[in-house]
């Protein structure tokens, strides 16, 4: 069953097929100006499981990691709908609000919480991490 991400004015969408690799809750600098929000969640599937429907845009940018980050956006209303790390090759991420489905899986990790703002609190059955794959948990 594929399910599918759209932005704002509806142009872009993005249409992935099956479960996601892995859901992610990220904090890092780079997420929270990419969104707009303290953190940022991700969708994370194989590329050759995502069909894109309409245009777009790129901006890359080094991530928290330093290594770049391409992010894909509707070139009409500047939504972020996608984007490709080099870190995770292969792979791309799909912004979980853009699915518009309350029902989507939570994230299966909190990563660069040393970037989490102070109020943010998410539940204790989601691991934690102080850097991106580190596995010294942070709570």
């Amino acid at each position: 069953m594929g399910r599918t991400a759209r932005c704002a004015c509806g142009k872009l969408s993005v249409t992935a097929e099956g479960e996601p690799a892995v859901v992610l809750a990220c904090h890092c600098t780079e997420c929270q100006r990419r969104t707009g929000s303290p953190f940022g969640v991700g969708a994370y599937y194989p590329k050759d499981k995502v069909a894109v429907s309409g245009a777009y845009k790129e901006f890359a940018r080094p991530g928290g990691d330093g290594r770049t980050m391409h992010n894909r956006f509707c070139p009409d209303c500047g939504s972020n709908l996608f984007w490709e790390s080099e870190l995770l090759p292969g792979t791309w991420g799909i912004a979980v609000g853009s699915f518009a489905d309350p029902a989507f899986p939570p994230p299966a990790r909190s990563v660069w919480e040393e970037k989490k703002h102070a109020w943010v609190q998410l539940g204790p059955e989601i691991p934690g991490h102080v850097q991106g794959r580190a596995s010294k948990a942070s709570r």
